[in-house]
Formats: C-alpha cells, sequence, structure tokens
C-alpha cells in the first residue's frame, strides 16, 4: 500500500506539490503615497522653462478681469499666470482641445507640476483661451518688445505668409438664402417653445436641462441671423450674377469661407497670416481673415507689424499671391522694399521684367529690382522662414484643425500659438536665462 500523499505510477511515487504563493491585485484597498510636485520633473524640463518665462511677463490686463477682491464674498479665481503657462505649455505640445487639456492636468506629470494643486475643468480652461483677446494681444506685444530690447529678432527684413485653416463647421452647414430664411423661422419657433416650457415646467425636466436647451435654441438663431448678415458680403465677392444668386453662409460659423486648402481641395476655413522676422525666426505680425486669397494683405501686415513693434520692417517678402500694384505702391512710399516674384507676362516671349508704359516708379523699381541675382537670392529667404514658421505652427503646435467658432475666437488662438512659438525661440536662444 502506498504512503499517504504520494501516487503510485508505474512503479514511481511523486510528492503532490501545495499551491503556489503569490501578491495579487487588491484594488480596493486604500493608498496613501505621499507626492512631491517639484520632484515631478526634470530641472530642463520645458515646462519649467515656460513657467520661468511667464513669470517675467506682466499679466496684468488678466488680472483685471477678477470679480473676487480683498475680503469681499466670491471664490478666489484661478490664478492666470496658472492657466497662461498651462495653455502655453499645452500649445507647445500640440494640445488644442480644452477637454484634452483638463484630463492631462489629472494624468500628466507636467501638466500637474504646472496646476501646483490647482484643479481647473475644461469650461474654464475654453472660456480663459478665447475669453481674453486685448490682454493677449498685449502679452505678444510684451513679449515681442523684450525680444527686440534682447536684441533676439532684428526686424530689417520680414516674411509673410497666409496659412488656410480648416474652420470648426462642415460643408453641409453652408446655405443659400432661401434655406436660411426657412432655418431662421424653425430657430425663432424653437425660442418660442423653450420659452413657453420655462413657463409651463415639462414634468420629469430639471431647470438645468431646460435653461441649456433655451441656451442652445436662442445659440442657433443668433447664428442664422448672422449667416443672413453675412449674405451680401459673400454675394459681393462673387463675379457672376448666377454666382451670386447661388451663395451660401454657414449656419455654424457665419464668418468662415470656402478657401482651397494646401491638399488642393476646398473646405471651410480661415486665412491666418504670420509675418516672421529672417533675423530670430520670429513672429512679429499676426491677423486673421476670412478671405481666401492672400491679394490686399500686405498693407494690414505692415500696419500690424507697425502697431506692435512701433516701426515698420525695411524689406518685406512675399510670394506672387500678394502681388497686387497698389500693395507695392503703397510699400514703397512708407519706405518699405518689396521683394515678390513679378508674373508671367500674358504674352509669349515677353520681358516680364521690362517696365510697361502705365507703370508708376515704384512698379518699375520692383520689377528691375526682382530681376537682378540679388534680389532673387534675397527672396530665397522667403520660404526658409515664413513657410517653416507656418508648418510648425500647424504640425507641432495644433494649428491645423480649428476647435473654436468667430473670427475673433479665432485671432485668438492664432495669438496663442505666436506667443508659444516665439517664447520657445526665447527659450532656444537663452533669453528665458
Amino acid at each position: 500500500m502506498a504512503d499517504e500523499g504520494v501516487e503510485g505510477t508505474g512503479g514511481t511515487a511523486t510528492t503532490a506539490l501545495p499551491p503556489p504563493r503569490v501578491v495579487t491585485a487588491d484594488r480596493r484597498q486604500i493608498q496613501l503615497r505621499p507626492l512631491d510636485l517639484e520632484s515631478l520633473l526634470p530641472p530642463e524640463h520645458r515646462a519649467r522653462a515656460i513657467w520661468a518665462m511667464v513669470e517675467q511677463l506682466a499679466l496684468g490686463k488678466f488680472y483685471d478681469t477678477i470679480v473676487a477682491r480683498g475680503s469681499e464674498p466670491g471664490r478666489p479665481a484661478i490664478d492666470p499666470k496658472v492657466l497662461v503657462a498651462l495653455w502655453l505649455y499645452a500649445t507647445s505640445e500640440g494640445v488644442g482641445s480644452a477637454r484634452e487639456l483638463a484630463r492631462l492636468c489629472e494624468a500628466h506629470d507636467a501638466y500637474r507640476w504646472l496646476c501646483g494643486g490647482v484643479r481647473v475643468n475644461y469650461h474654464t480652461l475654453s472660456d480663459f483661451r478665447v475669453g481674453h483677446e486685448e490682454a493677449l494681444d498685449e502679452l505678444m506685444t510684451q513679449v515681442l518688445a523684450v525680444m527686440l530690447h534682447r536684441g533676439l529678432v532684428k526686424l530689417e527684413r520680414v516674411a509673410q505668409d497666409g496659412m488656410r485653416v480648416r474652420a470648426s463647421a462642415g460643408a453641409a452647414s453652408f446655405r443659400r438664402e432661401p434655406s436660411l430664411r426657412a432655418c431662421l423661422e424653425a430657430a425663432e419657433t424653437q425660442v418660442a417653445c423653450v420659452k413657453q416650457e420655462a413657463e409651463h415646467p415639462v414634468p420629469g425636466r430639471s431647470a438645468r436641462e431646460q435653461a441649456a436647451a433655451a441656451r442652445v435654441a436662442r445659440e442657433r438663431e443668433k447664428r442664422v441671423r448672422q449667416a443672413l448678415a453675412e449674405l451680401p458680403a459673400v454675394r459681393a465677392a462673387k463675379r457672376t450674377a448666377e454666382d451670386k444668386t447661388q451663395a451660401r453662409v454657414s449656419t455654424t460659423d457665419p464668418a468662415a469661407r470656402v478657401m482651397k486648402m494646401s491638399d488642393g481641395g476646398f473646405r471651410p476655413a480661415y486665412n491666418v497670416q504670420l509675418a516672421t522676422a529672417t533675423v530670430g525666426r520670429v513672429i512679429v505680425g499676426v491677423q486673421v481673415t476670412n478671405s481666401g486669397a492672400d491679394a490686399g494683405q500686405l498693407r494690414p501686415m505692415l500696419e500690424e507689424i507697425e502697431r506692435r513693434t512701433g516701426e515698420r520692417p525695411t524689406e518685406h517678402l512675399v510670394d506672387g499671391g500678394f502681388v497686387k500694384l497698389e500693395s507695392i505702391e503703397d510699400a514703397t512710399a512708407q519706405g518699405v522694399t518689396v521683394y515678390a516674384p513679378v508674373p508671367e507676362p500674358r504674352k509669349a516671349g515677353s520681358d516680364r521684367y521690362a517696365p510697361k508704359a502705365d507703370d508708376t516708379a515704384a512698379v518699375r523699381a520692383w520689377r528691375q529690382r526682382m530681376s537682378t541675382d540679388e534680389a532673387k537670392a534675397i527672396y530665397k529667404e522667403r520660404a526658409a522662414t515664413a513657410e517653416t514658421t507656418n508648418a510648425d505652427c500647424r504640425t507641432q503646435r495644433g494649428l491645423d484643425r480649428l476647435l473654436v467658432r468667430g473670427p475673433t475666437k479665432v485671432l485668438c488662438v492664432a495669438l496663442w500659438t505666436a506667443i508659444t512659438y516665439n517664447l520657445l525661440r526665447w527659450v532656444a536662444a537663452g533669453g528665458g536665462t
């Protein structure tokens, strides 16, 4: 008879092994972990550099809007310095969604370090991003002034280029006038129904839900009215009478226009104009327009640069899309030398650089200038400056698709991108040390 615990198999005896002893997961237990925020990031981390830059900036206009002051009742506001640093760092990482930024503030060490224990939600982040146009404009000017003072950028030569950025509107949202008027009638009816529901609440529907429905109805009506108001301007841009009758405007973002994109397709977009100094590679001008063409954008940019820096560039580089004889004459009158390619003449075999009978002195000088090898060499700096800046903003800073609507909010997003780009140039040049 075999011993207890031993099985006989073919004359051999095997002892049964006890069950394995392992440490398994127990997710119900509560853990108390010490957290040292300061040790989360290495000294050379980009978030630390951006925070150091923000501490050097004057953010008075951001603080001016805070209601909670002194001993008056009210919940303290989140320090604008924290929100500015969060959006600058998020933009540097290509994050453009307030919801995604709020998630990162809970899950990512760099964002948690910037928060410093302050809890933020996506609604606060979203409102802050697009609700301080004047403060952002001043911050852009302030950063430029510091960089100019420290010699990190020079305005002698500036390159300008436009970038079509996809709008937050679908192609199906563009409607002709009859459809817009039908939408307005439906929107007015919906607003009236919501008002009636407010007077006679629907059972099972909370006050918060009713308030949200009322807000959505009012915003819908407002957008449709804006679309009808934009219709005359869209018609005026059409050439033929038939095209004028077919003019369409978006009910989602009435200011957006269908533009030809870089891939050759046509989609709703805004035209973001950026001017970059060739020395220092710093953005010195930011503008937003809903014109799909760059023609006519040279003069506004020169005014923008002068407003921000107090001076005009000596030389201005633009591509052929900006060429208008009136713009060249105007820039020359302001003491700015324009470097832009001379268009091919319509008549085959003609010399594009030969002056024409009706050319003004400024246009004649431009044609003659662009025929020289020196001017052609200078013009090559445009692509190396403006197009690389646009590519960086589009691929690295998230300026490839807009998540906001309306030209004011789009300008705020463009300013955040330009400020972030310039601060990173400042950091790379050692300007923050």
